[in-house]
């Protein structure tokens, strides 16, 4: 499964870049639990400097609060792992990068610890937001092993981007 993940992982970075030319969109991350994946992905592909600004690894609530202006308020009413925190995400990644016309933003639960009834392993939230428009989340569902939830994450990341760009 790992694999196939790295091949449509690979495919879909393609894929973004195919897109450039076309709609000129640069991007922008903002990752928790894919610790730079997503970043990593884009940047796989010779050309990237052209549609990608950069990326934000935020591991810790405190540099969500710090480098994104995730507010505290949100962090502890809601946890690191919820909409109104990647909303927020986004939103902070595209102050920072300003040249960013698109930004996604992950945060959940990999494993194999840290899950909760509410909030299971396997529990992702991401947003994208397009720059002056709202942001949009989506609760993803994953199954499997540490790796293959933060790989299937990023897989969902780069098609959220892809999305976006075309719509």
């Amino acid at each position: 499964m790992i694999k196939n993940l790295q091949d449509e992982i690979m495919q879909a970075a393609l894929d973004l870049k195919e897109l450039f030319p076309k709609y000129h969109q640069i991007y922008v991350t903002a990752e928790s639990l894919t610790a730079g994946e997503i970043a990593s992905s884009i940047v796989k592909i010779p050309g990237s400097s052209s549609y990608f600004e950069g990326g934000f690894v935020t591991y810790s609530n405190e540099l969500k609060h710090d480098i994104l202006g995730v507010k505290n308020e949100t962090l502890n009413e809601f946890g690191a792992v919820s909409e109104a925190v990647v909303k927020q995400m986004t939103n902070g990644a595209l102050n920072k990068a300003t040249k960013a016309t698109i930004a996604v933003a992950v945060s959940g639960i990999a494993g194999p610890d840290g899950g909760t009834p509410t909030k299971p392993v396997g529990t992702v939230w991401m947003a994208v937001q397009r720059r002056g428009g709202e942001s949009r989340a989506t609760l993803l569902q994953l199954h499997g092993s540490r790796d293959e939830i933060r790989l299937q994450t990023t897989l969902h990341a780069l098609k959220a981007l892809i999305e976006t760009t075309v719509a």
